[in-house]
């Protein structure tokens, strides 16, 4: 992986692109440091349904009917008129 500095990145930039959107990825340095990579982009990584599937697997609520006996029953239409 080739560094460079700042300033040649800025004199350079389409170049520099060019190489990274060829696949190379370039250190960018501020002050002899290390400080950004320019790189391709991240492919899309597909996915095996088998790697996924506990994220889209439905989970039940065991205490869902206990939490529905918890609610008041006598409930009342608040904009129903009242006699």
């Amino acid at each position: 992986m080739d560094a460079l500095g700042l300033r040649e990145l800025r004199q350079h930039a389409s170049d520099l692109v060019r190489r990274a959107e060829a696949g190379e990825r370039l250190v960018i340095t501020v002050s002899g440091r290390p400080a950004a990579v320019l790189g391709p982009p991240e492919r899309d990584h597909w996915r095996r349904y088998d790697e996924i599937a506990d994220v889209l697997r439905r989970r039940s609520d065991d205490d869902w009917q206990a939490d529905r006996e918890l609610i008041d029953q006598d409930l009342a239409d608040p904009w129903a008129a009242q006699e």
